[in-house]
C-alpha cells in the first residue's frame, strides 16, 4: 500500500515537466520585464523593409496621371488611376520606371512617398505619389484550439482589437488578462519588443485600440484546465501503472 502513495507524487512531478504544457509557446519568466507601450510607440507607423509588397502611383498637375497620361487626356478621363506593385528587394531598393533604384527599407511610408516625389520632381511638375503596403499582415495565436490564422490588414491603421476580432476572437481556453503582442526591435542585436494587454477589463479598451504593424505576432496565452490536460497527457501512463501494481499484489498475495 506504502507504494501506492507515491503515485500522486509521480503524478504531480510529471505534471511539472514540459510535457505537461508541450504545446504552450512564446513563454515568459515569471518575473518577465515587458515592454511599456507609450502612446506614441502605440500609433507608430511602420516603417517598410525587405520582401514587403507595395503598390503606388504617381499623379502630376493637381491630380492628373502622370503614367499613360496621354491615353488617358485623349480618352478624356483626366482621373484614370491605377497602382504599379513591386517588392522591396533584400538590398533595401525598388525598381522605379524613369528613376532607377531607389532606398526605401527604414523608411515609413509617408517618408518613402515624399522621397519619390522628390525623385519625379526632375522630370514632372508637382508629383504626387501614395503607396499602400499590399502584404502588411499579423500572425495571431488567440488561445489553445490551434486555430492559428495570418490575418492580412487591409487597413494601415488596424487596432490590436480588430485584429482578434478578424481571427473570431479570443476563444474559452485563451486568457483575456494575458495577450501578449511580439515585435520586431528597430535594433536586430536586440530581443524582441514583448507587450503585455489586459482585455478582460473594460479599462482594457484603451490599450486594444493599439494600432498593430505588419508582422506582429499576437499571442493569447492559453487557460490549461488541469484535469483535461492530466487525463489526456497521464491517463495511459496512470492505467499502464495501476495494472503493473495490481498483478504485482494479485501475484504477491497468491503466493501467501
Amino acid at each position: 500500500m506504502k507504494k501506492l502513495l507515491f503515485i500522486p507524487l509521480f503524478v504531480f512531478v510529471f505534471s511539472a515537466c514540459k510535457v505537461f504544457k508541450s504545446n504552450q509557446m512564446l513563454k515568459t519568466p515569471k518575473n518577465y520585464e515587458y515592454d511599456k507601450l507609450a502612446d506614441s510607440v502605440a500609433i507608430l507607423d511602420y516603417k517598410l523593409a525587405p520582401n514587403d509588397a507595395i503598390a503606388y502611383k504617381v499623379l502630376t498637375n493637381d491630380g492628373f496621371m502622370l503614367i499613360n497620361l496621354s491615353s488617358s487626356a485623349s480618352s478624356g478621363n483626366n482621373n484614370l488611376t491605377f497602382f504599379i506593385e513591386t517588392i522591396v528587394q533584400s538590398d533595401g531598393f525598388i525598381k522605379v520606371p524613369l528613376i532607377g533604384q531607389v532606398k526605401i527599407a527604414g523608411l515609413t511610408i509617408r517618408e518613402a512617398e515624399l522621397l519619390l516625389e522628390e525623385k519625379f520632381s526632375k522630370q514632372y511638375v508637382n508629383p504626387y505619389v501614395t503607396i499602400k503596403l499590399t502584404n502588411k499582415r499579423v500572425i495571431i495565436f488567440p488561445g489553445n484550439n490551434g486555430t492559428a490564422r495570418v490575418i492580412n490588414l487591409t487597413n494601415n491603421n488596424t487596432s490590436l482589437m480588430e485584429a482578434i476580432a478578424q481571427a473570431g476572437g479570443i476563444p474559452e481556453d485563451g486568457k483575456a488578462y494575458k495577450v501578449k503582442l511580439i515585435r520586431d526591435n528597430p535594433t536586430p542585436t536586440k530581443k524582441p519588443l514583448v507587450y503585455l494587454f489586459d482585455l478582460s477589463r473594460i479599462e482594457g479598451v484603451k490599450e486594444g485600440k493599439s494600432i498593430v504593424q505588419a508582422n506582429d505576432i499576437i499571442y493569447v496565452e492559453p487557460r490549461y484546465r488541469p484535469l483535461k490536460t492530466l487525463s489526456t497527457e497521464l491517463g495511459p501512463l496512470v492505467t499502464i501503472i495501476t495494472s503493473v501494481l495490481l498483478i504485482y499484489q494479485f501475484y504477491y498475495f497468491s503466493k501467501r
